[in-house]
């Protein structure tokens, strides 16, 4: 397998779930200094040792196996040498109205959630940018409040074997966007799956001792905040593996900037 060395602005990481060979993973995705997207799979990000832990709008760099490993064959996937991750330098900053992150963001063409269906069933591609015309609301479900009696049979395995696993909570809620795009024939409801928004929720839980009022809170960050509309929202997206069915990794929501107009006169 051909590997080479690359270095890859991380901007997705979901929240982790339980893997039996890596005991938990994290999608994390990114863009090349080429301006490509590439997904970063699998990381057991707990797992790494400190000097190798990397943040959000962090450029690393990572040997990379090639495209389509194992029956991932989306356009993006690629299989990373778990041991080459180095990060470098710092995060880029949100100052100067984002300039430094836009600069690179904006670059990467914005396509519609039916267009990228459409790329998907030509080439597979299976990563990119929306910006919606339309957010409507974000929508609270319930879901299963424990891991699958898999990954439960699998963490005590761990112990058993003396090899404790890190407590990783399950979010009993499922959380997703309602948004339209400009050729939506109908409003598409998209789960939000951002590392980010599991850990906020955890620390409202602890905050403020309950989770019905953690899960309104969470929602008014990712709608009410997030969503202003005086930010120019935008959502990362991807499939979940092996369907053609995209969700929102992360959410990209920079200052809109003001376009002057020059006077005729």
């Amino acid at each position: 397998m051909k590997v080479e060395k690359t270095e890859v602005l991380i901007t997705v990481m979901t929240y982790p779930h339980p893997s039996r060979g890596y005991q938990e993973l994290v999608c994390t995705a990114g863009i090349t200094k080429q301006g490509e997207w590439v997904r970063l799979y699998p990381i057991d990000y707990r797992y790494r040792p400190n000097e190798q832990k990397f943040h959000k709008y962090q450029w690393i760099e990572v040997e990379l196996g090639s495209r389509g490993h194992g029956n991932d064959n989306r356009k993006e996937s690629r299989k990373p040498n778990l041991e080459t991750i180095r990060p470098l330098g710092k995060p880029i900053l949100t100052s100067n109205n984002w300039s430094a992150r836009r600069e690179i963001i904006d670059k990467l063409p914005r396509y519609t959630v039916n267009q990228y269906r459409e790329l998907y069933d030509i080439d597979k591609t299976s990563l990119g940018i929306v910006r919606p015309s339309k957010i409507i609301d974000m929508v609270i479900e319930e879901a299963d409040r424990e891991w699958k009696p898999e990954w439960e049979a699998l963490y005590r395995q761990l112990k058993l074997f003396g090899e404790p696993p890190k407590p990783l909570k399950k979010i009993p809620y499922k959380f997703s966007y309602i948004f339209e795009c400009e050729d939506s024939k109908s409003y598409h409801k998209t789960m939000c799956e951002d590392w980010e928004l599991g850990v906020l929720f955890l620390k409202e839980v602890d905050k403020l001792g309950s989770e019905e009022k953690a899960a309104e809170s969470v929602k008014k960050k990712y709608l009410d905040d997030l969503c202003d509309p005086k930010k120019d929202t935008q959502f990362f997206m991807g499939t979940i593996f092996p369907y053609n069915s995209w969700v929102v990794l992360g959410v990209f929501y920079p200052p809109k900037t003001e376009t002057k107009q020059l006077s005729l006169f």
